[in-house]
């Protein structure tokens, strides 16, 4: 880290998270985080009204406390960086005027960047830059996403995604499936590491033959889910005790299959020998697992944040808005409206 380097406060607000964090640089000063997850998890679900009043009352205390804790005067801030998408419409809409007043107040640029690239870029904090050009694959509640990345502030490039059910999306609909509590993805995680991977053969989704040319690194995860629950439910009608760790063990073994196969085969072909994994999902230990057998295995130089940084936070988007900032990017206009569905060639506004 240069002495010179622009101090960013970054403010994420894309689902139910408020994040705050100061990074310098490459250095995390301080992360700040409230969640209203538990005001969700009687509806299981996320709510979005909910979730916006909450941010709008965590909001203040949430800088003060993370101002406090890096012992930083706001007038030392060099430049906000706000997440602008993609997201939910309500809670980003309560960041980024957050972000617009602080910016105008304090009279400093502004920087409206994206959240899926967030989860990337979070994991400099960690190991340092990132190398001439790393594979992302970004996996969380609302993103299943295959990046390649030239220069995180600037050239990116999407090669595949999700095409109905994101990964943690669907651990969340097993979950419920199952009878377990909200979010489910943790439960699948735990039960699964007490059941067994091959007891059921559950489908691989957009990974036949013919799905190679047009879908060979985009993902599927809705007929998994279905014939998870055609699963259950004939073993019920059946008058069978369902064996729920191992239904857990050989739906997340389906799962981390298709994310790590088609990932190792995207670096090879584009001649990539860095992996970063992101996003909420990145905390699974399967994914994690077979990520590192299947990494090793091809010589691959696999990057995953710790589990702290996995989830939405404030670091992801200052690490970001940092790169951005000392990339000479031009900031955003005030008057830039968020973006639910913010391409992902789009690092920022």
């Amino acid at each position: 880290m240069a002495s010179g380097d622009p101090l960013v406060l970054g403010i994420e607000t894309s689902c139910d998270e408020t994040g705050v964090a100061l990074v310098r640089g490459n250095e995390l000063l301080v992360d700040a985080t409230a969640s209203s997850m538990d005001e969700h998890a009687r509806y299981g679900g996320i709510i979005p009204e909910v979730a916006s009043r909450a941010h709008l009352e965590a909001m203040i205390p949430t800088i003060s406390k993370a101002l406090g804790q890096a012992d930083v005067d706001l007038s030392e801030v060099d430049a906000i960086a706000v997440t602008a998408g993609p997201g939910l419409v309500g809670p980003l809409t309560i960041g980024t005027s957050a972000a617009k007043a602080l910016a105008v107040g304090l009279n400093k640029p502004l920087y409206g960047v994206n959240h899926v690239i967030g989860h990337a870029a979070v994991d400099q904090l960690v190991d340092g830059e990132f190398p001439e050009r790393v594979m992302a694959l970004v996996v969380s509640g609302g993103h299943s996403s295959l990046l390649l990345v030239d220069d995180v502030a600037t050239r990116v490039t999407e090669l595949g995604s999700t095409l109905d059910d994101a990964a943690g999306e669907a651990f969340d609909k097993v979950g419920r499936l199952l009878g377990l509590p909200y979010p489910g993805g943790p439960h699948i995680d735990r039960l699964a590491r007490e059941g067994d991977p091959e007891a059921i053969r559950f489908p691989r989704g957009l990974t036949a033959a013919k799905d190679q040319e047009k879908h060979a690194y985009d993902f599927s995860f809705s007929g998994l889910k279905t014939a998870v629950a055609r699963w259950v439910e004939a073993c019920r009608d059946a008058g069978r005790e369902v064996p729920v760790a191992d239904v857990a063990a050989s739906f997340a073994a389906a799962v981390v299959d298709v994310l790590t196969a088609k990932t190792i085969a995207a670096c090879r072909r584009h001649e990539v020998d860095t992996l970063v994994v992101g996003g909420g999902f990145s905390a699974n230990s399967q994914l994690r697992e077979l990520a590192a057998k299947r990494c090793a295995e091809a010589g691959i130089e696999l990057r995953i944040p710790p589990i702290r940084y996995c989830t939405d936070n404030g670091a992801m988007i200052a690490a970001l808005g940092s790169a951005v900032v000392r990339a000479g990017v031009a900031p955003s206009t005030l008057d830039f409206g968020v973006d639910s569905q913010m391409p992902l060639t789009t690092v920022s506004l």
